[in-house]
């Protein structure tokens, strides 16, 4: 299936794109009708009108910020239209696609009605530029942003290629940031509480005991390096006298490969060859990781 076409252009700039410049003069004393306010172009909408969007990426809101948005609401109003698209579910509401945070904060500054810009948008779409207010402003935790990723990979036929285009991301940035979605369910927790970062994550992939050395992570203060090396050091198998003829040990470029291999696929890989031929393995622990190589295989065609 050929990948989506790229529309990099438009939403790779963001809501900016798509409202038209970078912010909205908003006059404090406006009308109260609900009308289109042209020549700004946004509407202005009771709050209850509006519903959260199935498709936000963000699923933890800080009600500390929450509280200081509301706060400075109150003392100069919202200055951004929260961008919204007509509810499939009913006629009488209007799906929230870029300002949740926003919407949230207005009802603790008790605000009535906020200032909204209507779009027709599909769900990819959505999806999309969700991703990116929430990417561009760094309101999204990382497991938030691969999840995003996995879904747009999954749901809309995207490649991590064709989200590169789009969302203004490295193909490497989405590759690393979806390897974090094999973590066991307790590594993600840390991760999305902070108390591990991006890329101690990453390193611990296809750790033999990654909890405890998370535990130690964040008991000691390591930094990345630190744990490279103690996953290193974990998966280095005890010497032991070998019973095999020298003729058929793996000579020394073999074993760089592996070591090349398992640190790439961040599981443990060996090459075993018999003199015409050999066969190459990657161990697994968890179908997630089976999961993880499947897709990394896929999308490598």
């Amino acid at each position: 299936m050929n990948p989506p076409k790229s529309r990099g252009s438009q939403l790779g700039r963001g809501l900016s794109a798509l409202l038209g410049n970078e912010s909205v003069d908003i006059p404090q004393n406006n009308n109260t009708t609900g009308k289109s306010t042209e020549p700004q172009g946004f509407s202005l909408m009771p709050v209850e009108f509006l519903v959260q969007s199935p498709l936000q990426p963000r699923r933890v809101f800080s009600q500390e910020d929450i509280d200081s948005l509301a706060k400075s609401i109150k003392e100069r109003g919202i200055l951004q239209p929260i961008l919204v698209r007509p509810s499939a579910a009913d006629a009488d509401e209007y799906e929230i696609i870029a300002g949740e945070r926003r919407w949230r904060a207005a009802q603790v500054a008790q605000l009535h009605e906020v200032p909204v810009i209507i779009k027709e948008m599909n769900d990819e779409e959505v999806l999309e530029v969700a991703l990116i207010e929430n990417i561009q402003r760094a309101d999204l935790n990382v497991l938030e942003e691969a999840f995003g990723y996995r879904r747009l990979i999954d749901d809309f036929n995207h490649t991590q290629d064709s989200l590169a285009s789009v969302l203004g991301k490295s193909r490497s940035h989405i590759a690393n940031t979806l390897r974090l979605l094999v973590l066991p369910d307790g590594l993600k927790k840390l991760l999305a509480e902070g108390a591990i970062s991006a890329g101690h994550a990453r390193a611990l992939i296809g750790a033999v005991n990654p909890k405890s050395i998370a535990d130690e992570i964040v008991k000691r203060g390591l930094n990345v390096r630190q744990v490279e090396n103690m996953v290193r050091s974990s998966k280095e198998e005890p010497k032991t006298p070998r019973l095999t003829l020298k003729s058929t040990e793996k000579d020394a470029d073999t074993l760089a490969l592996e070591r090349s291999l398992t640190d790439v696929l961040g599981l443990n890989v060996e090459i075993d060859f018999d003199g015409s031929g050999g066969k190459l393995s990657v161990k697994y622990k968890t179908l997630d990781q089976l999961d993880d190589i499947i897709r990394r295989l896929s999308d490598s065609e």
